[in-house]
């Protein structure tokens, strides 16, 4: 889960670059970058590890100049941590290439090995980023063409989606001839692109998300396709062309939990509007299981939440509290890397309302439980402060299994759900009961904003992977994530 943006403007595009990772932020809080480029194909870039405000500086920023540039966010995945991972990432041959990459490569390391051996390119990282890049850059070159147009460059991303397996939303700059962006043939990972009137052309952004495209006056002109290629040459021309035999709409459906901002539409889906659907019958599904239910107060576990915790309180006719103060400052510890890291989190990020747990049967609702850390520290949190009972609602269903296409998730047997039953994993995390959303309704909330997606990738609900993966990637990806692993590494490096 990474941000990424590109845009095209009249003028220098730094600063509206810069305004849109701030409104990516949440997608990615270990490294920032941006690069852009003159009209004389003179490229300027700055990355770093960090928050996008801490990267970039006044100083910084004087200096990026140029008309057409991208950005991106990073949330660690497939490679480690460090500044020789952010993005974009950049190589010479052909043309100059800088791209930053949204998703995760289930196949890098047998890619890594053919450019190495059968193309003879270098790879400085183990980032599925870095192999995507040379992967582009190598079928992009081997067309020979001096002066390359359109035509080139989709079909360089053609190639691509034949080689490449798994998730992978994409912007890149092409030095002197524009910007190119592409999403896989499933739509795993979103990418939306907006338009606004300058003074003499069009202006185009794309980017993960469009929450930022009116504060930055783009309307959102539509989603680029799954499979599709988004070309915009440096006269500010779009084109575009369809560049997978059989593209099916499979979005990731824990965008609509987790991931996206509520002010985001991804695949013309109101990410407010489906967390409202999430929480309605959620509240279905309780008064179902447990009519007589004696809850006093719905409290929401801030933010992602909120919505869905406010329309179930609607549903079931009880008051509605906001029983944490969030210190905004502290990062989401979904995204945090360790475990240790989110214990000691939770609490300098939530400070406790005493006043609203005092004495009550107390509803708290999350937007889905993973690792469980979070959900024990809070549930702990709401009997020290006097609760009578603390149940606990989810509005996704158990996560019991990996994900291979951008998300970290921990490691299987970390994850508190995997192997256990609702109620073995409410006293696990201390509540008096539990209760997790559908995977149908889930699957109903969404869908009901965009009638047309037959399919919505959720394997980390019900262990059905949507593009090939070995059996072999799957072992690797369990011994990687876990976080004694992530740790060693990261003392090594």
């Amino acid at each position: 889960m990474c941000g990424i943006v590109g845009i095209y403007s009249e003028s220098h595009v730094a600063g509206s670059i810069y305004e849109s990772l701030l409104m990516l932020q949440h997608r990615g809080q270990d490294a920032a970058g941006m690069v852009v480029c003159e009209a004389e194909g003179i490229l300027h870039s700055r990355k770093s590890m960090g928050y996008v405000r801490d990267v970039f500086r006044q100083t910084h920023m004087d200096k990026l100049m140029g008309n057409y540039g991208i950005g991106h966010v990073r949330y660690p995945t497939a490679g480690g941590a460090g500044k020789d991972f952010a993005q974009p990432m950049y190589v010479n041959s052909p043309y100059g290439i800088s791209l930053a990459h949204n998703g995760n490569l289930t196949n890098s390391k047998s890619l890594a090995r053919e450019l190495f051996h059968a193309e003879m390119r270098h790879l400085n990282t183990d980032s599925d980023s870095e192999v995507l890049l040379n992967i582009l850059a190598h079928e992009l070159g081997k067309q020979r063409a001096i002066l390359p147009s359109k035509k080139h460059f989709f079909q360089a991303v053609r190639k691509t989606h034949i080689r490449c397996n798994g998730a992978y939303a994409v912007v890149a700059l092409i030095t002197g001839f524009g910007l190119l962006a592409f999403r896989d043939p499933k739509g795993i990972r979103p990418l939306v692109i907006g338009e606004r009137q300058g003074s003499t052309r069009t202006e185009y952004i794309i980017a993960s998300e469009n929450a930022s495209f009116s504060a930055l006056g783009f309307n959102t002109l539509r989603d680029v396709k799954p499979g599709e290629a988004v070309f915009i040459d440096v006269e500010g021309n779009l084109h575009s062309q369809q560049c997978a035999d059989n593209p099916q709409s499979t979005p990731c459906i824990f965008e609509y939990v987790y991931l996206s901002r509520p002010d985001s539409t991804l695949d013309e889906i109101s990410v407010y509007k489906a967390r409202m659907r999430m929480g309605q019958k959620l509240a279905k599904k309780i008064v179902k299981v447990k009519p007589d239910h004696d809850i006093d107060v719905v409290i929401p576990i801030p933010e992602s939440s909120t919505t869905a915790a406010l329309q179930l309180a609607a549903a079931l006719n009880i008051p509605y509290r906001q029983g944490f103060v969030k210190n905004r400052y502290i990062g989401r510890t979904f995204i945090m890397p360790y475990q240790e890291e989110r214990k000691k989190s939770v609490r300098r990020k939530l400070n406790i309302l005493d006043l609203e747990f005092q004495g009550k049967n107390v509803l708290l609702v999350d937007d889905s439980i993973v690792r469980g850390t979070t959900s024990k520290r809070i549930i702990e949190m709401a009997k020290e402060a006097g609760a009578k009972k603390v149940y606990f609602s989810s509005a996704a269903p158990p996560v019991k299994y990996q994900n291979l296409y951008g998300i970290d998730m921990a490691a299987t047997n970390e994850l508190i759900a995997s192997g256990r039953t609702d109620e073995e994993v409410a006293e696990e995390i201390g509540a008096d009961w539990l209760i997790y959303q559908d995977l149908d309704d889930l699957v109903a909330s969404a869908k009901e904003g965009n009638p047309l997606i037959e399919n919505f990738e959720m394997s980390i609900f019900n262990g059905e992977y949507p593009t090939p993966v070995s059996d072999d990637y799957l072992q690797e990806l369990e011994v990687s994530r876990k976080d004694d692993n992530k740790i060693a590494r990261e003392q090594s490096s």
